[in-house]
């Protein structure tokens, strides 16, 4: 072949490749709505439709027989036929799967769960790495959504009871207040100064309620800031002890505090000696009287001057069914449905059925984890504090919320 021929055929191959590639580019334009399969056809007719002109340029360029044109036409014909096939055959398979990822998109939409397993039976074809990874992500999303369904109906369950319980336990002490300041009014009190007391203790009552509300808000808002200092946990938990020293007397209960003497930790003072105080003063409550409530400091893994500070605090409350336990730091949840205050508590213990939940809430605050589980007796509670410190102002994430919050 001489040199001009070629570069005649190759002129005429380049028009009819641009001539028709500027075409099918403008008729995408205009089906950029259109389904997949007639995307795919289009793009396959215009293929061909590249190949049979430029090969047509080159046999009238070449001057060939009118055999060979015939025979060339044959071929041209069968070889077109069959790649749109091909092209239908391959649009029609994209199609289905893309009209599939709508419903499945749909369902979701709806809130029903995705099952890949299920939509993957029958005779659907195989998806292509793109659209496969799309259905995966879509089935995690649904997934996702799924829990995240159910941790909100737990939360709102959780509120529900919650506020119905604060109600309850705001309703009762507001009755007897009431009751006490009518007959003081009409003089029908036999012992003036013992009803000015009770009236000042169901004030302390609400007032620790109230306080205790505050603060779980807080927790649970991501609001709660810490400011890091350090601080000897064993100076911190011996003056919890000597707080609740009164109480514990009085219940017939005797506290046992030992551990490290200098156990140094980096945390807010003030949220995490609050932390302590109420598993303290929940031992306290559930543990059988003229028993004993042992609490310890130290660390685990490296020794005294390395691993996570540890609070623990074991008493003497008999245990706790296994299935009550995962639900021991969940917002306003108490096994006495009762949910009455323990006697000569007042001032000191709300009874609101949060105190758990917000040591839950300060621990994670601080980057810690709090545990509990039954031992000969009763139960062992355990405040783990990572070691080194936290952040100056720091605060909790709406998905780490305790008491069900997510």
């Amino acid at each position: 072949m001489e040199g001009s021929e070629l570069w005649t055929i190759l002129a005429w191959v380049l028009f009819w490749a641009v001539l028709i590639g500027a075409a099918t580019l403008f008729s995408l334009r205009l089906l950029r709505r259109a389904s997949v399969l007639a995307q795919i056809c289009l793009v396959v007719v215009a293929t061909v439709a590249v190949l049979v002109a430029g090969m047509v340029s080159a046999f009238n360029a070449m001057f060939i027989s009118a055999r060979d044109l015939e025979v060339m036409w044959y071929i041209l014909a069968v070889a077109s036929a069959v790649a749109v096939a091909l092209s239908l055959m391959l649009g029609a398979g994209v199609s289905r799967n893309a009209a599939r990822l709508v419903v499945a998109a749909r369902r979701l939409g709806r809130g029903e769960t995705l099952d890949h397993a299920g939509e993957g039976r029958g005779s659907a074809p195989a998806m292509t790495s793109e659209l496969a990874q799309l259905a995966k992500e879509l089935e995690a999303s649904s997934r996702s959504l799924a829990e995240s369904r159910e941790r909100e109906a737990a939360i709102e369950t959780a509120r529900r009871e919650l506020v119905s319980w604060i109600s309850h336990d705001l309703r009762t002490p507001l009755a007897s207040m009431r009751a006490m300041t009518e007959a003081l009014e009409d003089g029908m009190a036999s012992d003036v100064p013992g009803y000015y007391r009770k009236i000042i203790g169901q004030t302390e009552q609400m007032t620790a309620m109230v306080n205790d509300l505050l603060e779980l808000s807080k927790i649970q808002s991501g609001t709660l800031r810490l400011r890091a200092e350090p601080l000897d946990l064993y100076d911190l938990v011996s003056d919890a002890l000597s707080d609740l020293a009164p109480l514990a007397a009085q219940r017939g209960i005797t506290l046992d505090g030992g551990g490290d003497r200098e156990c140094m930790a980096v945390a807010d003072g003030p949220s995490l000696a609050r932390a302590v105080r109420n598993i303290l003063l929940n031992a306290i409550i559930y543990s059988r009287p003229d028993t004993e409530v042992h609490v310890s400091v130290g660390r685990d893994g490296l020794g005294h001057h390395g691993g996570n500070a540890v609070v623990a605090v074991q008493d003497q409350c008999g245990g706790i069914r296994n299935e009550d336990l995962p639900h021991l730091f969940e917002t306003g949840w108490q096994k006495d449905p009762a949910r009455g205050t323990t006697e000569g508590l007042q001032g000191r213990y709300s009874g609101a059925g949060i105190g758990l939940s917000m040591v839950a809430g300060i621990v994670k605050a601080h980057g810690g984890s709090v545990t509990v589980e039954n031992v000969d007796g009763g139960c062992r509670f355990a405040l783990s504090l990572p070691a080194g410190s936290v952040p100056a102002t720091s605060g909790i994430s709406a998905d780490e919320r305790p008491g069900g919050a997510a």
